[in-house]
C-alpha cells in the first residue's frame, strides 16, 4: 500500500519592508515653500501639514551617509570640485586647475552651460549624482592629462574638451551602495540611470492643522544699552505648525539586490542603515529656533512577499483628540485598527512578518509581534526579510 503526503507549502518570498512611522513634532516648519510658508496638503476636507519626501528623503540620505561611511555628491559644479581639489591639494596652478574644471564639466556626455557674468566656471547641463570620491578619479583624469591641458585654451561656448569623454563618462556612471539604494536619473549617459529601490511617501499630520504666525522682532544691542531711541532692528514673521505626522516608505528588495549585483551582504548592511536613517532623521529647517528634536511615538514594520501597503488611508478621516487631550494615542490606535481592516481584507498570504516598537504601554493588536526596542524591531524584521543565512 503507497500512501502520499501533501508536500508543506513554501514559505513566501520576501520582497518589500514596508516602514510605518508615527512621530509628534511640536511648533515647527520642517519644511518650507517658496514663499516661507508651511506646506500643507488637503485630505479628507481638512488641511493637513506636509513635509515633502524630498524634504525628509534628504535628511535620511545624510543620516545614512554617516550610518554607511559612503557618500554621494549630487552637483551641478562637479568642474569646480575638481578645480578646488587640484588646487588645494595637488598645487596645481589656479589658472591651470580652473581650466581643467572647465574641460572636466564641459567634456561629458551631459555637456555644460557657459560661464555667467563674472563667473568662471562652467555648470554641467543636469544635476550629476556621483560617489563623493568621483570628484578625485576626474582629478586623476585631468592629471593624466596635465600636458593636453597645458596646450589648450580656456573653454569657450561650443567647444570640445581636451579630455577623453568615455573616461569622465565612466566616472559620472560610477555609483556606490547610496546610489544604489536611492537611485539615479541621468538620462544624457548611457546606463547611468539606478532605479531607487527606496520608495518615500510625503509624510502628513494624521488630523486637521491650523498654520500659526509667528511675529518676531530683534532687538538692537546697543539701543537697549543707551536707551537713546525706541524700536527694534528688524521685524518679521514666520509661519509654523505642529502635529502628529504619519510617514511612510518603503524597500523594494528585489531592486535593491539587483542593482548590487547580488551582494546580500551589502543589502543586509544597506537595509539596516536605511531603515535607521528613516526612522532616527528630522529635516533641519529653523532648527535654531525650534529644536524640534522628538523621536518617533510608534514603528511598524511588515515584510511583504505581495505588494507595498501604506496605511495612510487610516487618517483620511482626520483624528480627533480624546478625552484627556492629545492626537498621538489616538493615531496609534487608528493605525492599528487600519493594520487590522487592511488583514483581513488581503488575507496574511503576503505578510512574512510584521512587528512594532513604540511609547505606547498597551497592546496594539494587527501590527504583529512587539519588540521592547527599535533595534531589535530592525534586526528582526531584517533578518525575516533577508534570511539568517542572507538568502532572501
Amino acid at each position: 500500500m503507497t500512501t502520499s503526503s501533501a508536500s508543506p507549502a513554501a514559505a513566501p518570498r520576501s520582497r518589500f519592508i514596508d516602514l510605518h512611522v508615527l512621530q509628534s513634532v511640536p511648533y515647527s516648519n520642517l519644511n518650507r515653500d517658496d514663499t516661507n510658508s508651511v506646506k500643507t496638503v488637503q485630505y479628507g476636507d481638512r488641511e493637513r501639514t506636509r513635509v515633502s519626501s524630498q524634504c525628509w528623503k534628504r535628511a535620511v540620505r545624510r543620516y545614512f551617509q554617516r550610518t554607511v561611511g559612503e557618500e554621494a555628491l549630487r552637483t551641478r559644479r562637479i568642474g569646480e570640485a575638481v578645480t578646488k581639489l587640484l588646487h588645494d591639494e595637488r598645487q596645481w596652478p589656479a589658472d591651470l586647475a580652473r581650466r581643467a574644471g572647465q574641460h572636466i564639466a564641459a567634456g561629458s556626455s551631459i555637456k555644460a552651460d557657459p560661464p555667467s557674468k563674472d563667473d568662471p566656471a562652467w555648470s554641467t547641463n543636469a544635476m550629476v549624482y556621483v560617489p563623493a570620491t568621483a570628484v578625485g578619479e576626474l582629478a586623476d583624469i585631468a592629471q593624466a592629462h596635465r600636458e593636453a591641458l597645458e596646450g589648450s585654451k580656456d573653454m569657450k561656448k561650443g567647444g570640445k574638451s581636451v579630455l577623453p569623454q568615455e573616461e569622465i563618462d565612466a566616472v559620472l556612471r560610477s555609483r556606490n551602495g547610496v546610489i544604489n539604494l536611492f537611485g539615479r536619473m541621468l538620462a544624457e549617459i548611457d546606463e547611468a540611470g539606478v532605479d531607487g529601490a527606496v520608495q518615500v511617501a510625503h509624510a502628513l499630520t494624521t488630523h486637521g492643522t491650523d498654520v500659526e504666525v509667528d511675529y518676531f522682532a530683534a532687538v538692537d544691542d546697543i539701543t537697549a544699552d543707551w536707551r537713546d531711541t525706541t524700536g527694534s532692528a528688524h521685524m518679521g514673521s514666520t509661519e509654523f505648525s505642529a502635529g502628529v505626522f504619519y510617514r511612510y516608505a518603503t524597500i523594494d528588495l528585489d531592486d535593491l539586490v539587483r542593482n548590487i549585483g547580488g551582494d546580500r551582504a551589502a543589502a543586509r548592511t544597506l537595509v539596516t542603515a536605511f531603515i535607521e536613517a528613516f526612522l532616527l532623521s528630522l529635516p533641519e529647517a529653523k532648527k535654531t529656533a525650534t529644536a524640534p528634536h522628538t523621536i518617533p511615538d510608534l514603528v511598524h514594520l511588515s515584510v511583504r512577499s505581495d505588494r507595498p501597503v501604506s496605511y495612510a488611508a487610516a487618517f483620511e478621516k482626520p483624528v480627533t483628540a480624546g478625552n484627556l487631550g492629545g492626537y498621538a494615542e489616538p493615531s496609534r490606535r487608528a493605525l492599528a485598527d487600519y493594520a487590522t481592516a487592511a488583514t483581513r481584507l488581503l488575507g496574511t498570504r503576503g505578510v512574512v512578518t510584521a512587528g512594532w516598537a513604540g511609547l505606547d504601554e498597551k497592546d496594539l493588536s494587527g501590527l504583529g509581534t512587539r519588540t521592547d526596542s527599535f533595534d531589535d524591531l530592525i534586526t528582526a524584521s531584517v533578518a525575516a526579510a533577508l534570511g539568517e543565512d542572507g538568502a532572501a
